[in-house]
This record gives C-alpha cells, sequence and structure tokens, in this order.
C-alpha cells in the first residue's frame, strides 16, 4: 500500500511538473480602415482631395460632405477595414442597427438589399474593429455648406450669420437699393431652395430688410433668413498672395461687375509687368491670379488697379529652391557591429540627413544598404533584399531616423523641410527575384511574383513614425500628407535610367514642415515580404523646382 500511494503521489507530482501553461500570446493583427467613402462626398477645399483622410496612428478617418445629403441619415458607400478583422459599429449611431454589415464593402451594390449603411453622421460615430483585440477608429464628417450671394455693385463678401440666419450686404454707392439684380442666391448651398428667389426678378427691393425662408436639400422644412443692403465705398481690390518657388497664387474680392489688373516685378526692378487676362478669374466678388516663371527666394511687389486706380502696392518672397541633402549618395561612415561592418550614409561626425535600416541587420548578416562605385558619378546606394533567418530584410534608405525595438524597427521619416518642390528625379538599376519569402497570408498571392523596387516621397506636416512589429506602412491620405509621389517597378533594369516623378499636391496652399523619401529594394519589405534576391542601386537624386 505506501508502495501504491508513493507511486500515485510521484505520477501526480511529474504530471504537475508538466502542465503546459497557456501563456502563448496572441498575434498582432490590426484592425484598420482601408478605405471609406459617403454620399455626397466632397473635398474639404477648393482643389482639395475628395478622399477620407485616414489616419491609421490616430485611427481616425476624417471626410467631407456637400449640402445635398442629411447628416442624420447619411450612406455609407463603401467601407474597406482590414481582411481578418470583424466590423463592430456603434449601435446608437446606426440607422439599423441588426441590419448594418459586419465585415468591409466596396459598395452597397455587393451587399444584400436588407442591409442598411445608414448612420447618424452629426456627431462623431465610432467604429470598433476585433482581431484578436480591438480597435476603436472615430470617424468625423463635415459638411459644408457653400452660401453664396452676388448682387449687381456689390462690394466684398457678405457677411453671413448662421446662429441669427441674417446676412449683411454691401454695395456701391451708385447702385439703387430698390432696383438690385442678384445673379446668385444660395442661401440654402447649391442644393438648397429660397422662397421668394430674387434670381428670378429682373430686379430686386432691398431699400428695407428683407425675409426669405430658406429650406435645404435634405428637408421640407424652411427657416427664416433676414437679408440687409447697405451702401459703401469701395477700397478697391483686395488679395492675400500664396507664394511658392516659381509661382504664386494671389486671391481676393472686388466691387461686382469690376475687372482688376494685376502687375508685378521683382523688388529693386524699375518696369512693372501686367499678369495676361488668361492669369486673371473673376467670380462675383472674388478674383484670383496666377504668378509664374519667378524666381526662387525673391522678394516680388504687385498692384491691383480697377478702373485705371492703382491699388497699394505690396509684396510676397517665393520660397527657396532647397536643394536634396546628400542626394548623390557621395557621403558615407562606417562603425562595428559585432564582427560586422555598419554602414551610415552620412560623414563621419556629421550629422544625418538620410538614414537605413542597417543597425536592425548588421550584426546578424551585415549591412543591407551599402555605398557602392558602380554608380552614375561617384559613390551610388546599394539596397539589398536578404534573408535574416527569420524574416525578409530589405534593403532601404530614407530621409529620418531608424531605432531598434528589440528586433522590429521604428522608423521616424522625415527631415524639417519648408518648400514646394515640383519632382523628384533620381538614376536607378534594379535587378528582380522571384517573391519567396512572405509573412502575411493576405500577400501570399505575390508569391513566386516579380519582386518590386519602389520610392515614394512625400511632403508632410509632421513626423510619420512606423513600427514595423505592428506591421504600420506609410498611409498617403493620412491628414498630415500635403503631397505625394512614388515609383514602382519589377521588372530588371541592368544600366542606369533617370526618372522624373511629379509630386502630387492635396493641399496647394499648405506650407510643408518635412520631406520624406523612402527607397526600397522590396516594396513590401515592411510586410517582411519580397524576393531574398532582389537587388537596387540609386544614385544623383534630387529635387526639381519648376
Amino acid at each position: 500500500m505506501i508502495k501504491k500511494l508513493l507511486y500515485t503521489t510521484l505520477c501526480l507530482l511529474a504530471l504537475h511538473g508538466c502542465k503546459i501553461e497557456n501563456d502563448i500570446p496572441y498575434p498582432i493583427v490590426e484592425g484598420n480602415i482601408t478605405a471609406f467613402e459617403v454620399e455626397g462626398q466632397r473635398a474639404g477645399e477648393e482643389g482639395g482631395n475628395v478622399q477620407a483622410a485616414i489616419s491609421t496612428q490616430n485611427r481616425t478617418v476624417t471626410l467631407y460632405v456637400d449640402d445635398s445629403v442629411d447628416l442624420s441619415e447619411l450612406r455609407i458607400t463603401r467601407l474597406g477595414i482590414s481582411e481578418e478583422a470583424e466590423l463592430l459599429p456603434d449601435s446608437a449611431s446606426c440607422k439599423d442597427y441588426k441590419r448594418f454589415p459586419r465585415e468591409g464593402f466596396d459598395s452597397v451594390d455587393d451587399l444584400p438589399l436588407s442591409m442598411d449603411t445608414r448612420m447618424d453622421f452629426t456627431r462623431p460615430v465610432h467604429f470598433t474593429l476585433r482581431t484578436y483585440q480591438d480597435y476603436d477608429w472615430t470617424v468625423t464628417v463635415t459638411q459644408i455648406i457653400d452660401r453664396e450671394i452676388v448682387v449687381e455693385n456689390q462690394i466684398g463678401n457678405p457677411v453671413i450669420d448662421v446662429h441669427s440666419r441674417s446676412v449683411i450686404i454691401y454695395v456701391s454707392p451708385e447702385q439703387e437699393l430698390d432696383a438690385i439684380h442678384v445673379t446668385t442666391f444660395n442661401l440654402g448651398g447649391a442644393h438648397g431652395k429660397v422662397v421668394p428667389n430674387p434670381e428670378e426678378y429682373d430686379t430686386f427691393d432691398f431699400s428695407t430688410p428683407q425675409e426669405f425662408y430658406v429650406s435645404y436639400a435634405w428637408e421640407e422644412a424652411s427657416y427664416p433668413w433676414k437679408v440687409y443692403v447697405y451702401h459703401q465705398e469701395s477700397s478697391g481690390a483686395t488679395g492675400d498672395v500664396f507664394a511658392r518657388v516659381t509661382t504664386a497664387e494671389l486671391s481676393g474680392t472686388i466691387q461686382n461687375g469690376k475687372t482688376p489688373v494685376v502687375e508685378y516685378k521683382a523688388q529693386g526692378e524699375s518696369s512693372w509687368t501686367a499678369l495676361s487676362a488668361s492669369a486673371v478669374t473673376v467670380n462675383g466678388t472674388s478674383y484670383s491670379a496666377s504668378f509664374s516663371g519667378l524666381s526662387a527666394g525673391t522678394v516680388y511687389q504687385y498692384r491691383v488697379s480697377v478702373d485705371g486706380v492703382a491699388g497699394e502696392e505690396q509684396t510676397f518672397t517665393t520660397a527657396p529652391a532647397t536643394p536634396l541633402e546628400n542626394g548623390g549618395f557621395e557621403d558615407w561612415s562606417e562603425e562595428k557591429a559585432g564582427t560586422q561592418t555598419l554602414y551610415n550614409p552620412w560623414a563621419s561626425g556629421a550629422t544625418s540627413f538620410w538614414s537605413t535600416g542597417n543597425g536592425g541587420s548588421a550584426p546578424f548578416i551585415g549591412s543591407i544598404t551599402t555605398p557602392t562605385n558602380d554608380a552614375v558619378s561617384g559613390t551610388a546606394a546599394h539596397l539589398q533584399s536578404r534573408w535574416a533567418a527569420i524574416k525578409l530584410a530589405a534593403g532601404n534608405i530614407f530621409t529620418g531616423d531608424f531605432a531598434l525595438d528589440g528586433t522590429n524597427g521604428v522608423l521616424a521619416l522625415g527631415r524639417e523641410f519648408a518648400t514646394f518642390p515640383s519632382a523628384l528625379r533620381f538614376s536607378y538599376k534594379y535587378k528582380t527575384s522571384k517573391v519567396n519569402r512572405v509573412k502575411e497570408d493576405r500577400l501570399e498571392y505575390m508569391r513566386n511574383q516579380n519582386d518590386s523596387c519602389h520610392v515614394y516621397f512625400a511632403l508632410t506636416s509632421e513626423k510619420y513614425i512606423i513600427r514595423t512589429a505592428k506591421g504600420d506602412s506609410f498611409n498617403r491620405h493620412d491628414p498630415s500628407v500635403i503631397a505625394y509621389g512614388e515609383f514602382a517597378s519589377n521588372q530588371n533594369q541592368t544600366t542606369y535610367k533617370e526618372i522624373e516623378v511629379p509630386f502630387e499636391y492635396y493641399d496647394k496652399k499648405k506650407t510643408p514642415s518635412y520631406l520624406i523619401i523612402v527607397c526600397s529594394s522590396s516594396k513590401y519589405g515592411d510586410f517582411f515580404t519580397g524576393g531574398d534576391a532582389s537587388e537596387m542601386f540609386v544614385d544623383e537624386m534630387e529635387l526639381v523646382y519648376e
């Protein structure tokens, strides 16, 4: 009996010692919104980007709609999410929570007729994307109602008070208040309705305050508005200039029916140059003028004349044509990383402008971005994709800083920069290889396809942080992106080829704070996917100002 008890006790102790703990961490699969579209979607301002601004870092979506839709019942027409995520909408915001989709969709036409994607966006709406954990997103929709009023001999823009529903219009002293011709009267926006509509009359009597009933496109109710018209002396044309490097835009107000003459000259010159009529656009009481062929970093004087009377002389200064630092990749230094050499794309003792991911690869497989004499001139950057025992390491070089978080990288993309290049020009060679390293299932379709080299660049209002452990990637539609461009190729290029790629400006009236340029020998290297024999050579990179 004692032997049996000892035997039983020993077995129980052995089983206890072999107990398997359930402490294996869940994989990190981020739940992201990748696309978002609604009815009536528009740009936030003229010349802006219509697409929603999606920030994966802040998990926010920002977009704008016109005055044709009802924010309280706004239909989502497209909602893209991460493949492995479940969509959980805010029940309080759904028109019908039970009928709202639980997965992403490219079009409402792809959904069953029973589905209802309408939501109340009169306040920010929250979505939860569930993978192995929950990711909370906030979607903000702003409705823009362009209330435009243009009357005969109008001076400047009207004063519109939405809260008191009142409007003040100023006209020149020679205009009779009891017989004013009205050309535009959009108090309810472009799709709204005004009763009575003064546009339907030859002239309208504004000698006393007039009341109008205004309704929006999405509702039958109308609201009373009071409109006042007063005389005011014209001060000529007013305006502000937004100057870039070789161009500038003047925008301002002018008395309705008048045509401005815009003249300019470099400061210190004696003669004025008048802009051609095609460079000046007048729309009611607003006008704009485009200057071109200017010199970088130069002070210009300009004046606006109306009816032969010249306005006050004012000045603007064009931005400098800032060159790209070490764009020829001539400056390098090196240091030891264990038994390997760590190459840095800056001179010894100098401040870095470019960085690489060599700090992560050098201790294990050596530097994957190195200097080479196989160049257009002097030295070039040689980017190599290599298998690093547990994951693919793609050769890369970028503006910004690199740091390690365990075995993963943290990239702080961007260097301070405050001007307006028109394009990025560089020379490259590329040796592609078949994609044989795929880390994520969603990229499995790329296996055995040609790998691609990739160069993308952006002007932003802030630095951009990418953490490879979280699967981050650069989002060109992030709210901080002012301009963007990219180049990719999956074809072999055995000799150096010069490429010039333009910047696409999303916001033409915002000054950048940072310049981001990223080059990689494998386009999806940030997802550890590519061919481990791909090689890219980059040389003679420069910013173009035209």
